[in-house]
């Protein structure tokens, strides 16, 4: 069988080379571009299973590539980035990316991070509703509306399950402060410390050492995401 097909929308040549390198010995199928509005159209066209995009591009900035890909399709976007800025990060984020990696990256995190958007874009068409979540010993039920631990229910408060349902809904990828706040506590809330609050509850509750989280992880500056392996 022929391996996912990844579109790289990146114009630096050694960095091309080094994605080509890598993702086809691993056995992805590989498109390249160097400019945002030939990846654009090379999305369109290919019809790709992931896109990698770089935000420094010659034409047009990343972020705008990734709204006007967003406009019709749903593909996962992991942004590459030499930007480290928190600023960067929630703007990819917000404007529709799934996944941000900064320069210089491991080769197995962005191999970890195809995995998850692979997943996340192959799920059945089932309602969330109807399906089970489970990684390590956590397990949530959203038909049930039920959590467990170890196999041991676990009771949440009503904002704190609809915060870690949101996350179960995008496991993988990398939730924005201004979109979880948004989903849970409605789109004219801007207190982040709720968030902390809530999130420190969850951990309290889910993890064995709340102190080093094993699935719900801290996106410094930019928000959370729920380890899915």
């Amino acid at each position: 069988m022929e391996g996912p097909l990844i579109l790289v929308i990146e114009d630096e040549p050694q960095m091309r080379h080094f994605l080509r390198v890598s993702l086809t010995a691993n056995g992805y199928r590989i498109v390249e571009s160097d400019s945002g509005m030939d990846g654009t159209v090379q999305a369109a066209t290919r019809s790709p299973d992931v896109i990698v995009l770089d935000l420094g591009l010659p034409d047009i900035d990343g972020i705008d590539v990734t709204r006007r890909i967003r406009a019709w399709s749903r593909v996962p976007i992991i942004v590459l980035s030499a930007r480290g800025g928190e600023r960067d990060k929630v703007d990819a984020l917000d404007a529709g990316a799934d996944d941000y990696l900064t320069k210089p990256f491991g080769v197995e995190e962005l191999l970890a991070r195809l995995r998850v958007a692979q997943r996340h874009a192959t799920r059945p068409g089932a309602k969330q509703e109807e399906a089970v979540f489970s990684v390590g010993d956590l397990s949530v039920d959203l038909a049930k509306r039920q959590v467990f631990v170890k196999g041991n229910e676990v009771h949440l408060t009503p904002l704190a399950y609809k915060l870690l349902v949101f996350l179960v809904q995008n496991a993988g990828k990398v939730v924005t402060h201004r979109q979880l706040l948004r989903e849970v506590w409605g789109p004219n809330t801007s207190e982040t410390h709720y968030l902390r609050v809530f999130m420190g509850q969850l951990r309290q509750k889910l993890e064995a050492d709340p102190s080093h989280p094993r699935y719900l992880i801290t996106e410094p500056g930019v928000g959370y995401r729920l380890r899915t392996e």
